[in-house]
């Protein structure tokens, strides 16, 4: 018997070596469903597709390719939020986006959406099979540009198509990893190679591109006696083993890498596109190194702007470098990158009270407990923050995020993703209760797969980060506060252990318990709402924003509120100006 389209596109997807595909089965996706049943792939069925796009995109980090899929109007737009996270983070995952009866587009048919204008802005590809001859083509090419320009690929799938019967194309079927060597020319080495050598005061900064060269950067920064910063991506990558590492720039990050950086004389940024141009030194020069040319200048002004994979680079950099003699820049900068660690552990020491546990103490005692290769996921605001600061990089660890789309609620939807792709390893999910909240219904995702999640809500019962916003903006914060359910009751009606904890002291052993467990476990620990998560560098408006924020809630009559914010955080704010 003859095989459908859908059953060659599965075939197709086999030889990839895709493992798995997340979808909400129905529609026009039902012949893909079944040609799946028959094959070596398993069909993850999340609640939300959203979920589903999430918990591809994680994959798709952790492994370098992953699939999700929707069917018809309403799958599309659930995909969307995660489509734009994987293709934001560079990471290559293929959407099939099953559709309408082709006869019956351009009708205002049922449920129809039109998926090219629909994810043009979140693709490198995105074509709609219409003919049996097409398929093998389109969807090699979808592959390919998904895997060779790190994003993502879309295919539209009408449903009637995909049970047509295949024809074979003439073109090649097989998918091509290639792995190229990309560095500056020589002559541009030698220009790098002057300005570093005629330089003093050095600071590298590296980001996720340079996540392969952790050994490259401890040689370069040790020859230039040069302190290294990264961004929050670059972190478990650059900070393992790193003698001179000084921690995070940005609004997460560190008084002592901005610091440095603005000390110094040249500053070398290696695999980033940090998005904050605030906190980018204006007076010194900038050298910028990227595998993507067209990333090059647009978050500073360069002295000189370079295409090259970092590794291959600083490899081909270094024969052409002289050791540095000066260490005086670097220890100053490492001494006062210990004392901004000091001064972080004080929430680590004064952790707290019942139902305002420090979130700090929180996150410091769940990366001492957590093993030493776990994954980390993170939601996007405060979780972030306590993520960045308190989870140390091994060598063997890895931290999932929404960095660049800035989503809420990807942490448990990437914890799903990763514990599939890596079922022998730790999987902790730092979740908020507002992101938890968003897509709770996928808690029964993880029953039903018994994935062995570890779900740490920091529960502060408000929309931290946005608070914070208003509050620097000199607004009184508004309807960011959050009246929740019982996560820890929730989770036992999913059908596993949840547990409450209300005071600081039994932290500890609640941890514990729940990394030692064999199954999923929820921990809902209730956090300090008024933690404040500050950036390095506090600006006189954000100071006088606060201020106007902390008048008003006085002038509304709320003096317990104002009281708790300053006796919290005076002492981070002391540390930080």
């Amino acid at each position: 018997m003859a095989k459908n389209i859908a059953e060659q596109i599965v075939e197709m997807l086999e030889n990839a070596n895709v493992k798995r595909i997340y979808a909400v089965t129905g529609d026009s996706l039902n012949h893909l469903n079944i040609a799946v049943k028959k094959s070596s792939i398993q069909w993850i069925h999340v609640r939300h597709e959203e979920v589903g796009a999430y918990a591809a995109a994680a994959e798709a980090e952790l492994d370098g390719f992953a699939v999700c899929a929707g069917s018809c109007g309403p799958g599309h737009v659930h995909l969307i939020n995660g489509v734009y996270e994987a293709h934001r983070s560079h990471v290559p995952m293929l959407v099939i986006a099953s559709t309408i009866p082709s006869e019956e587009m351009g009708m205002d048919y049922f449920q129809e959406t039109n998926t090219i204008k629909l994810f043009d802005d979140c693709s490198h590809y995105n074509q709609m099979i219409t003919r049996p001859e097409q398929v093998q083509r389109i969807v090699q090419t979808g592959i390919q540009h998904a895997i060779s320009k790190k994003g993502v690929a879309v295919i539209g799938l009408p449903g009637d198509v995909s049970e047509l019967e295949a024809e074979e194309a003439t073109t090649s079927a097989q998918i091509f990893r290639t792995h190229p060597v990309i560095r500056p020319s020589d002559d541009e080495l030698k220009i790098l190679a002057e300005l570093v050598n005629t330089h003093k005061k050095i600071v590298l900064y590296c980001g996720i591109g340079a996540g392969e060269a952790n050994e490259e950067v401890i040689r370069l920064s040790n020859l230039l006696k040069a302190p290294v910063g990264y961004s929050f991506r670059g972190k478990m990558a650059i900070q393992p083993n790193n003698p001179n590492e000084i921690g995070l720039t940005g609004l997460l990050g560190y008084p002592s890498a901005y610091h440095a950086m603005h000390d110094a004389d040249l500053v070398l940024l290696l695999g980033t596109d940090f998005p904050y141009q605030k906190f980018m030194p204006v007076k010194n020069k900038i050298v910028q190194i990227d595998e993507s040319p067209e990333r090059l200048g647009r978050r500073a002004k360069l002295e000189l702007g370079l295409a090259g994979d970092i590794k291959e680079t600083i490899k081909a950099l270094l024969p052409l470098l002289k050791e540095k003699e000066d260490s005086h820049f670097l220890n100053e900068q490492l001494a006062f990158y210990e004392k901004v660690k000091e001064n972080q552990l004080t929430y680590v020491k004064d952790f707290g009270k019942e139902n305002a546990i420090q979130p700090e103490y929180v996150a410091y005692t769940l990366d001492r407990l957590a093993k030493n290769d776990a994954i980390f996921t993170v939601d996007t605001g405060m979780c972030c923050v306590w993520g960045a600061r308190f989870i140390t990089g091994t060598g063997k660890r890895k931290m999932l995020g929404s960095f660049n789309h800035g989503s809420m609620a990807n942490a448990m939807p990437m914890a799903i993703g990763a514990s599939l792709a890596y079922p022998g390893k730790q999987v902790i999910a730092m979740c908020g209760d507002g992101g938890l909240s968003m897509l709770l219904g996928d808690m029964a995702t993880i029953f039903q797969y018994k994935l062995p999640v570890k779900l740490i809500v920091f529960n502060n019962r408000a929309l931290g980060m946005v608070k914070l916003e208003m509050e620097v903006g000199g607004l009184p914060d508004n309807e960011t506060d959050m009246i929740n359910p019982d996560f820890a009751v929730v989770a036992q009606a999913m059908g596993f252990p949840g547990k409450n904890v209300h005071k600081p002291e039994e932290v500890e052993e609640a941890l514990k318990e729940c990394l030692e467990y064999g199954g999923p476990y929820l921990l809902n620990i209730f956090t300090n709402p008024n933690a404040l998560a500050l950036p390095p560098k506090i600006e006189f408006d954000q100071v006088l924003g606060m201020t106007k924020s902390m008048a008003q809630l006085m002038l509304g009559g709320k003096m317990d509120e104002v009281f708790e914010t300053v006796k919290t955080n005076y002492k981070h704010i002391k540390g930080l100006l």
